[in-house]
């Protein structure tokens, strides 16, 4: 109730904020002159590549000046659902999830950009594909595209004598992190750090075999599992309960080196690049490929786009779509590449900026980890999706816990989902 309130209150701040059109977007740009485009993010002090990109754009069209609308993180989704059903018109909006996306786009609120999306350029965008609706329009363009790979420290391989985890299946990752792990107590180091979030089991095991996390079969879950419990059950990862009770941070793991091994996204690289620049760690780290099923061929991994989009009621939809385009250009990808964000452009000279960067590491594993063969979605998007992705966190936990076994969980997981969702 009380954060009821609290979304209320901020809803309210908000809309005295935020330009507010009653008859439908699009004022005539025709007259030119200076345009202030708004764009809607979240955590604006946080997340730097937004407003390295405003800057870009800026710098290369200096009649059009970008005033952010800055949302918190977690309240985002509600907030901008709130504001497109209100007929606001600001400008662009960050497309933060593609189940967002599907959901805006679905009601009709964000303009067609398929004349950006099938530009010859744009084929080589990764994650497109994703935001293809009604069989092939766009509505939003990808500007990066994070995906998992597995980080480890350096110091730790060699200090136990073990090779850098180059090609690991999951048998190998499970040894590789009991011999990495040492210590008791406070001054325990893991071989591995699995974290909470249900998508280091099932998004990955989805990515792998095949499987589809809406269809409501789920028995290609169960080898995963058996890997994450077989982890925990050596004491070479974190135990799940304690890490959910004592709200464990992943970056912190890591950069605090107490583990030797992170499966985690892209999105990390940044932040160890600035961590290390601020000098607030100093774990020597590589990236490697995440560890494959026995016998598979090629690199296979999970992970998700984010774009912008022009609101259908757009105050300056002109600008706005040059905006989208810009962001998604070779111009945009060397901007947050910049910064250590992975762009959804990965060309020769992009990949060559991004591995330039201080601290940055150059060998060929991770440059081989950056570049997978395939990169499936984190979570398949449709109206079912949200409802999904509940009962399957419910039953993870229960796994993770070991309150349920893993076939009497993913049975449970196949029922809820055909009996509460269909």
């Amino acid at each position: 109730m009380i954060r009821r309130r609290m979304l209320a209150a901020v809803g309210l701040a908000m809309a005295t904020l935020l330009p507010l059109t009653a008859c439908g977007g699009g004022e005539d740009e025709a007259e030119g002159g200076p345009v202030e485009l708004t764009v809607a993010v979240w955590s604006l002090a946080s997340t730097p590549e937004f407003q390295t990109l405003f800057d870009a754009f800026h710098k290369a069209n200096p009649d059009i000046t970008i005033k952010p609308v800055d949302i918190l993180a977690a309240d985002y989704p509600t907030k901008v659902t709130t504001m497109l059903a209100g007929g606001d018109s600001t400008d662009v909006i960050t497309m933060k999830t593609l189940a967002d996306y599907v959901r805006f786009a679905g009601r009709g609120q964000l303009a067609d950009v398929t004349d950006l999306a099938t530009k010859p350029e744009s084929a080589k965008l990764a994650g497109l594909d994703q935001y293809k609706q009604d069989g092939d329009k766009y509505y939003a363009l990808p500007y990066r595209q994070d995906h998992w790979v597995l980080y480890y420290n350096k110091k730790m391989f060699d200090t136990a004598k073990l090779p850098y985890p180059e090609n690991l299946t999951w048998d190998q990752y499970v040894e590789a992190a009991k011999k990495l792990t040492t210590g008791t107590g406070d001054k325990k180091v893991y071989g591995a750090y699995q974290h909470t979030w249900r998508s280091v089991v099932q998004a990955i095991s989805a990515a792998q075999n095949g499987g589809d996390q809406l269809g409501g079969d789920y028995k290609f879950f169960a080898e995963q599992y058996r890997t994450a419990l077989a982890l925990q059950e050596a004491g070479a990862t974190q135990d799940f309960g304690t890490a959910v009770t004592q709200k464990t941070g992943y970056a912190s793991m890591f950069e605090s080196q107490k583990t030797a091994m992170l499966p985690m996204g892209t999105w990390f690289i940044a932040k160890l690049l600035s961590e290390k620049k601020k000098g607030t760690t100093d774990v020597d780290w590589g990236i490697a490929p995440m560890p494959q099923r026995t016998g598979a061929s090629g690199v296979t991994t999970f992970g998700a786009p984010t774009a912008f989009a022009v609101n259908k009621k757009a105050k300056h939809a002109a600008a706005a779509k040059k905006f989208v385009e810009f962001a998604a250009s070779i111009e945009g990808a060397k901007a947050i590449a910049g910064i250590g964000v992975v762009p959804a452009l990965k060309t020769d000279e992009v990949l060559q900026q991004y591995f330039a960067l201080q601290g940055m590491p150059t060998d060929e594993l991770s440059k081989k980890a950056f570049s997978p063969d395939k990169i499936n979605p984190e979570m398949p998007v449709s109206d079912k999706t949200a409802k999904v992705d509940t009962v399957l966190n419910e039953e993870h936990q229960l796994i993770m816990t070991k309150q349920k076994s893993i076939d009497d969980a993913i049975k449970e997981m196949e029922t809820r989902v055909k009996n509460e969702i269909g």
